[in-house]
């Protein structure tokens, strides 16, 4: 849902598009790699998304934030290029829906390992405490999506996603 959701809401925007794990491949598909890539294409990806804020530009960040630390890393980013920051967590109410997007999905990166259903539910999650934009994509198509986004953030949409 997150690839679904980012890419034409950047294109409304009119946005940077960000995306951690097409960072985190390339980082892997280097010879140079480290043997493992923890939080190197966080901190890749918020080094770009500060550059192209501090020129003004708005920045759709795709990334999973299970962790306080990524998600205050995130605002503070922003924080300091003096933009706003707009927190969305997408979720998938309905459990069946949710298996059978992550066993059926593709990738669109080249060699990149798409996480199990098992890596999904096991994955170490620590719920939001701070205020943040909500979106349940077994409710919404990702258009309704797109739009409900803009709308709650307060942009009118410009671009057909």
């Amino acid at each position: 849902g997150k690839t679904t959701l980012a890419r034409p809401l950047a294109r409304a925007l009119g946005a940077i598009y960000v995306r951690v794990d097409t960072i985190e491949q390339a980082i892997r598909s280097s010879p140079m790699a480290p043997v493992e890539v923890v939080d190197h294409g966080y901190r890749v990806a918020m080094g770009v998304a500060a550059d192209n804020l501090a020129l003004g530009r708005d920045v759709v960040a795709e990334s999973v934030n299970p962790w306080a630390l990524t998600r205050e890393a995130w605002r503070t980013t922003a924080q300091d290029a003096g933009a706003l920051a707009h927190e969305i967590e997408l979720v998938c109410s309905d459990a069946t829906d949710h298996r059978n997007r992550v066993e059926t999905r593709t990738t669109d990166i080249a060699d990149f390992k798409l996480p199990s259903w098992d890596d999904v539910t096991g994955r170490d999650y620590a719920p939001w405490p701070e205020p943040h934009l909500i979106v349940d994509t077994s409710v919404h198509t990702p258009e309704d999506a797109v739009a409900f986004i803009l709308e709650q953030i307060g942009t009118a949409q410009t671009n057909t996603p």
